[in-house]
């Protein structure tokens, strides 16, 4: 989509290395590619946020991203708004332009056709169909090549993209708030507020920017919850519900399907009359051979979904931790404690017995946010070995 400016080669660098590529102009200009991205947030899968800028003489003559898949890729609307000015310019873009026919023609050619001189990618796409394709298209044609600015950043921005290619499933993030306790509920089960409003802020803003978002038929019946991004101009995710029994309301906000799709995974042959009552609601039902984390997160990948937000409570929790459903952790603690030897907490049974099988998170970042406390993490390992669990009750 087009967007009106305002005021040597190398491989993937490591993660978090001190490594500056290119020049602080070009920098500069990488960021504003994941600016522009960043505008399609929640809306792309199951292809990446991609954003370019295009320079004459250092002035801006073009730029764009990707709105969504099947529309243009970002260098197209880029090229588009530049016009002849692209002849001879520097294109930015933070992922390596594509070199294969998909849905939209090859970007790489686009470029090479247009007469660009020099092309700054941020990071070599990790898709098999591209994995340098594209690069090397650009410097046979004879143009300029300089791969690495601002990686890092590029990485982060479609860390779901880079793991959906890599592990053939959805990326997937655990949010939970809790007390300062642990608690993610009192022991009569009222959850309703933990954090402040600028926290629950941030989780509708973190909704917008997920392709599904999962929760338990425990979460359901307790807290009725709509699952939405709560803006009329946000994308909403699908909202999924795993239920084994399907022993749910027969009225509640995610059964409202007008505007907001809701899929509900369950076993094969369960309560059949409320699956008929579901669907004549306009809920999605899929019956599943045997209802797990892992089962649910490969008919999203089937599904086209990027990520995918589990804000389940603990029992379900546990068991995606488990089987390697969920990559990050995103909590939010409360200056608050409320206390209560059966209050829930937010990740149930493990099966661990001694401090050191616990799961250190790596890359963990603090921040406030009002009153309240965010931690920002990722798990030990893309493919975590399955943790043995008891049987579920």
């Amino acid at each position: 989509m087009e967007a009106q400016p305002e005021s040597s080669d190398r491989t993937y660098i490591q993660q978090n290395a001190p490594l500056l590529v290119g020049t602080a102009f070009d920098r500069e200009m990488m960021q504003r590619c994941l600016a522009l991205a960043r505008r399609a947030l929640g809306r792309t899968a199951p292809n990446p946020l991609v954003g370019s800028v295009i320079v004459q003489n250092g002035q801006i003559v073009g730029q764009g991203f990707h709105p969504q898949a099947g529309q243009p890729h970002a260098e197209v609307f880029a090229l588009k708004a530049a016009g002849d000015r692209a002849h001879g310019a520097t294109i930015y873009v933070n992922l390596e332009p594509c070199s294969h026919y998909g849905r939209t023609g090859p970007c790489a050619e686009a470029l090479v056709a247009a007469g660009v001189a020099k092309v700054v990618v941020g990071m070599v796409d990790p898709n098999p169909k591209v994995a340098g394709g594209g690069i090397a298209r650009l410097k046979a044609a004879g143009i300029e090549v300089l791969v690495g600015v601002e990686e890092n950043d590029c990485r982060q921005l479609n860390e779901a993209f880079i793991h959906r290619i890599l592990y053939h499933k959805p990326f997937g993030i655990l949010k939970y708030a809790m007390t300062l306790d642990g608690k993610i509920a009192t022991s009569s089960g009222h959850s309703a507020w933990i954090t402040g409003i600028e926290a629950r802020t941030e989780v509708h803003q973190l909704r917008s920017t997920c392709d599904a978002v999962i929760v338990g038929g425990n979460t359901m019946r307790r807290d009725n919850p709509h699952l939405t991004s709560h803006h009329p101009e946000a994308p909403n995710p699908l909202r999924v519900v795993m239920s084994r029994t399907l022993d749910l309301p027969t009225e509640a906000y995610l059964w409202q399907t007008n505007e907001v799709p809701t899929l509900v995974f369950t076993e094969e042959k369960a309560n059949p009359a409320f699956q008929q009552l579901l669907r004549q609601k306009g809920v999605e039902v899929v019956e599943l051979i045997s209802l797990t984390p892992t089962n649910a997160m490969a008919y999203l990948y089937e599904r086209g979904c990027l990520s995918v937000l589990w804000e389940c409570g603990g029992t379900l929790a546990s068991r995606a931790i488990a089987e390697g459903a969920v990559q990050k952790i995103l909590v939010f603690i409360a200056p608050k404690i409320i206390g209560g030897s059966t209050a829930p907490t937010p990740v149930g049974e493990l099966g661990f017995t001694a401090m050191t099988q616990a799961l250190a998170l790596e890359r963990v970042h603090w921040r406030s946010i009002g009153s309240d406390c965010v931690l920002e993490g990722y798990l030990p390992s893309q493919e975590l070995k399955q943790v043995e669990l008891p049987p579920s009750p």
